[in-house]
């Protein structure tokens, strides 16, 4: 693809970030959306990790980015300019993945298009890092992002035309490891989950040297959570993503969303990572344990504490079981109540994922 095409392209995709995050940004709470916005300014000046950011500066750029979106807010999604070699010029709607990735991957790149949480669409260009299969499903992974918007999750499953296909995105995976390496370094949180994990890496030793490391494990992790929740989804869908829709609340679809991490981790991801041995991964999983998942599995800490005391994750297995056991059950009374009602049911569903008995008791 000759330069000028690629920047056509990667023009028109971060056009269309700038679309989905002027709808959503005010999704976010105001501490997360300004964490996300200094990091996204970060990567947008091509900054290195722990550049100095100016709080001016920084603000300018925050003001004018705003003003973009209340242009853009209402327009809609652009189509996608193609110009390949040897090929026809075409163009393509944005979440026509599967085709514009055929076309894409004999130039060493890599687009994703997808929703996520309460249907907020998410874009991004990127170089193809590499390519795999486990499990029968494709694992791409995308390296240097070309474009992307202020929400740039790690890694998804999605759609690959027929079949299924995770995505990973090491840059971003790369920029959540320094935000979360940040905070910790101004609150200086000792004996936390995240502390652990930083002495594992040497993060605090040396950011830079340690990172590979990081990302070679914290995507594999990333890779079998994924893996999980293509297991579970197996079985709960296509009648869970139907349930989700008649949500009445977010707070509802959060806890749905918990439900499901719950399965797919206890499923898949902290079992292998047991048995792998995986210590730095497995204090990386509890640093990120937190929100409704936590509050529907309180004590799952408590087991992780007996794993760092010494028990040999004998209680950690104990409680990964317990857990898969109550959630699958959860999800089979979700599925229950939503069958037998699918117009009215979502309140009902909202009261049962709430309710004190959702809580698995460990």
């Amino acid at each position: 693809m000759k330069p000028a095409d690629l920047r056509d392209l990667a023009e028109a995709v971060q056009g269309n970030c700038h679309i989905a995050d002027a709808r959503h940004a005010a999704d976010m709470t105001l501490c997360i959306y300004l964490l996300q916005m200094r990091e996204f300014h970060r990567w947008e000046r091509g900054l290195p990790f722990g550049a100095a950011l100016a709080r001016e500066d920084v603000g300018a750029w925050i003001a004018g980015r705003e003003a973009l979106w209340s242009e853009v807010e209402d327009r809609d999604y652009r189509r996608l300019p193609l110009r390949l070699p040897g090929g026809a010029d075409e163009d393509f709607e944005p979440f026509d993945v599967a085709a514009i990735n055929h076309r894409l991957r004999p130039c060493g790149l890599l687009y994703g298009a997808g929703l996520v949480g309460a249907g907020r669409p998410v874009f991004f260009l990127a170089e193809l890092h590499g390519q795999t299969r486990r499990e029968g499903l494709e694992v791409a992974v995308a390296g240097r992002e070309l474009a992307r918007g202020l929400l740039a999750p790690p890694a998804a499953l999605g759609h690959g035309g027929s079949e299924r296909i995770i995505v990973l995105r090491r840059e971003s995976l790369a920029r959540w490891c320094w935000e979360k390496f940040e905070a910790h370094s101004l609150r200086q949180a000792a004996g936390s989950a995240f502390h652990a994990a930083v002495l594992a890496y040497g993060l605090d030793q040396d950011f830079e040297a340690a990172l590979p490391r990081w990302l070679d494990e914290q995507g594999e992790a990333l890779v079998l959570h994924e893996l999980g929740e293509y297991r579970a989804g197996r079985w709960l869908d296509p009648d869970w993503a139907t349930m989700r829709l008649a949500l009445p609340t977010r707070r509802a679809d959060l806890y749905a969303r918990a439900v499901r991490d719950h399965l797919a981790d206890f499923g898949v991801t902290l079992p292998a990572l047991l048995d792998r041995r995986a210590e730095a991964s497995i204090h990386v999983w509890f640093a990120n344990y937190d929100g409704v998942r936590e509050l529907l599995y309180p004590s799952l800490a408590g087991a992780y504490r007996q794993w760092r005391a010494g028990d040999g994750g004998a209680g950690l297995r104990r409680a990964i079981a317990s857990g898969h056991a109550h959630f699958a059950s959860l999800a089979r009374q979700v599925l229950a109540c939503h069958a037998r009602d699918p117009e009215t049911a979502g309140a009902a569903i909202e009261r049962l994922l709430t309710a004190s008995a959702a809580v698995c008791p460990g």
